[in-house]
């Protein structure tokens, strides 16, 4: 099985290599088309800023590749941010596979509840659908760190709870996007990395 990370201009990709060091699987890490195009999965992670990132991916012509990919991707954290229609952060068109909108936590609302932004640490996934998340039970535990979130949606596979109900997970087609980071996630992000490589 030939797993592909994408190559770009957006952190955390030494921390995917070494989860998936850490389940037996080896992935190559780049940005060129003929090699994204064959690989049997492709994971898309990310950590950064929106706009950023999207100028970087039109560029290369990245995201008419990302758009067009048959085999199962899999988006994390900004990865499956940008895989979404638009986000508020700087007013980004993003890639458009999943309908759904992504949002500024709202500051009065975090206020109110006390809440710091971005989230940072651990918090719970539930309504929990798809083969991505076998063996897995309701509430458990995973690592986020992110200001911005996904509305829920027609394409949500999981949801979080801070400030307001939103989609932790999208799937749709081909395509899968978690908001947290299974790198960071201990033995719930090694099973989700685990059943990836399955689908």
């Amino acid at each position: 099985m030939k797993l592909v990370i994408i190559k770009y201009n957006a952190g955390n990709i030494q921390s995917v290599l070494y989860a998936l060091e850490r389940i037996g699987v080896e992935a190559l890490v780049t940005d060129e088309e003929d090699l994204i195009r064959s690989a049997d999965k492709v994971i898309f992670p990310g950590v950064g800023e929106a706009s950023t990132a999207m100028h970087y991916l039109r560029e290369r012509g990245l995201d008419t590749l990302i758009k067009n990919l048959t085999q199962p991707v899999l988006g994390i954290c900004l990865g499956m941010q940008l895989m979404c229609d638009y986000s508020e952060e700087n007013d980004t068109h993003c890639l458009g596979i999943f309908e759904e909108q992504v949002k500024k936590f709202n500051p009065d609302a975090q206020l109110q509840q006390h809440l710091k932004v971005p989230q940072i640490g651990w918090n719970t996934i539930y309504d929990l659908k798809t083969g991505l998340f076998n063996g897995l039970n309701n509430n458990s535990y995973c690592y986020f760190v992110h200001g911005y979130y996904a509305a829920k949606g027609t394409h949500t596979i999981a949801t979080t709870d801070y400030v307001i109900p939103y989609s932790s997970a999208l799937h749709k087609n081909n395509f899968y996007g978690v908001q947290f980071h299974p790198e960071k996630s201990a033995a719930i992000g090694e099973q989700i990395l685990k059943n990836f490589i399955k689908i």
